[in-house]
């Protein structure tokens, strides 16, 4: 019998999966925060108003999280090894031009590109090392890309800063180049080419949600600059919602749809799911501000905010392990509900505590709290959406699930700074108070609306005392999508 042949397998090809993918996790998570510690330094070069610092950081987390589970198919279809080389060509390019971007229009534009590859990279990187890795050492692998873009995301607001301070604010997005040049040969080189069973694309579905979300994230964005009872504004709004709902009939009936609906008639899958999207509304709403607090009002430089950031953005990396081993013992749901209320709590003492005249140690306790929340949401939420689904859906799960996540962060820095911007403003330090507080109190009671939503979760089931693997898209303890 004549035999196929098959593709040969490049030496050392599981250490350079290993390197390759978590070098390029580390740097698209990396984009998901560095930005924030360089707002005042991008508003006082490029000039622009609240509304366009939004728009530096929603553009990034909007086509992220809309493109997710598209870049996925994309590597399905024509090769995850060519998809993942071709979205890091993307990524690198977009990180010079937002590094050369003459004013916010440009810059925009270019974040919103270095989502776009970031969407094609990110879930291949899981696809690509699991292909690569055999088995019985799987496990370990995951840890080294889990602990990667954990680090990223702990220390993006520091490097952030500190390239901010040191060189320029353009330095946040040139870093991302020589990594990018470098990975696209080796990629090419070290890894070995593979398909997905599934090789359908759903464009009318990416379409739907991506314009909806743009509606609905375009109008609060411009709610207070043009008026909420604006046409620009209603229009927003009225067409992102029919879009979306568009979207949500369409996937009903699609043959291949890129976010099965039948996923959310499990009770659990859809109560963590909507906690997800609060939870990010909330947190990174509330990063968007406070970052810009330390400096605006505190007095700190960029790489002093950054450091005086980290009780909260590397908290997840300590508490997030010890969230994992409870979730073993008690299950997930408990451990994620008491996560979000800390949260909540923690955004609720930033609010009573901040003015214009306030020490650090005073905020102090406000970002441990929230930073052990954090560690208990991440940690344990990943595996919860993983125990609702078949084994063959648990790739998809894991995708939605950090696009919904991202898109909660998208309305978040949108819904926050509407607050802001409506209360107060850049002109003095009370100004800016002014507008903090009802902020913060806002992205609070998101959180605080999460943990309640979390309650609907059974408490223990069977699947949930299983520890599956991560699957494609899925989040590593301390990584948030981050946002």
């Amino acid at each position: 019998m004549k035999q196929h042949s098959k593709q040969p397998v490049r030496g050392g090809s599981a250490f350079w999966a290993v390197v390759i993918t978590s070098a390029a996790g580390f740097i698209t998570a990396l984009d998901n925060l560095i930005v924030t510690t360089a707002l005042p330094s991008i508003r006082e070069d490029l000039g622009g108003g609240l509304e366009d610092l939004e728009w530096t950081v929603s553009a990034y987390t909007l086509t992220f999280a809309v493109l997710l589970m598209f870049g996925a198919s994309l590597g399905d279809r024509f090769g995850r090894r060519r998809l993942f080389a071709i979205g890091l060509a993307i990524f690198t390019a977009a990180s010079a031009a937002a590094a050369l971007a003459p004013g916010m229009n440009e810059l925009i534009a270019a974040r919103a590109a270095q989502g776009v590859g970031a969407a094609i990279v990110t879930p291949l990187t899981l696809t690509l090392l699991s292909a690569a890795v055999p088995a019985e050492r799987r496990g370990a692998a995951l840890g080294v890309w889990g602990a990667a873009s954990g680090i990223a995301v702990a220390t993006g607001p520091l490097i952030g800063g500190t390239l901010t301070e040191h060189l320029s604010w353009q330095w946040i997005f040139w870093v991302n180049v020589p990594l990018g040049l470098a990975l696209i040969p080796l990629a090419l080189l070290r890894l070995n080419e593979s398909h997905g069973p599934n090789p359908s694309l759903d464009l009318a579905g990416t379409v739907l949600a991506s314009g909806g979300l743009f509606g609905i994230v375009y109008a609060l964005i411009r709610g207070n600059a043009d008026g909420w009872s604006s046409a620009t504004v209603l229009g927003g709004f009225i067409a992102g919602t029919a879009l979306l709902v568009g979207f949500v009939f369409y996937e009903l009936r699609a043959k291949h749809p890129m976010l099965p609906m039948r996923l959310f008639r499990n009770r659990s899958f859809s109560a963590i799911n909507a906690a997800s999207l609060l939870m990010l509304l909330g947190m990174f709403g509330a990063i968007f501000l406070l970052s810009q607090y330390l400096q605006t009002v505190g007095g700190y430089s960029p790489m002093q905010a950054g450091v005086r950031m980290l009780p909260w953005t590397a908290m997840p990396m300590i508490a997030g392990p010890l969230a994992g081993a409870l979730s073993d013992r008690i299950g997930g749901a408990p451990v994620v509900t008491v996560g979000m209320a800390l949260n909540a709590v923690g955004l609720g003492l930033w609010a009573l505590a901040v003015e214009p005249q306030v020490s650090y140690t005073a905020l102090l306790p406000a970002l441990i709290v929230c930073g052990i929340g954090m560690g208990m949401f991440f940690a344990p939420s990943a595996n919860l959406v993983m125990s609702t689904v078949r084994p063959e859906e648990q790739g998809i799960a894991s995708g939605a699930n950090n696009a919904i996540r991202e898109v909660g962060g998208a309305i978040g820095v949108a819904s926050l700074a509407a607050v802001f911007s409506a209360q107060g403003g850049y002109g003095s330090a009370s100004q800016f108070v002014d507008g903090l507080i009802p902020a913060l109190w806002v992205g609070a009671g998101a959180v605080a609306l999460a943990a309640a939503v979390a309650l609907l979760m059974p408490r223990r089931s069977k699947a949930d005392r299983a520890t599956p693997g991560l699957a494609l898209g899925d989040t590593p303890p301390g990584v948030t999508v981050a946002a």
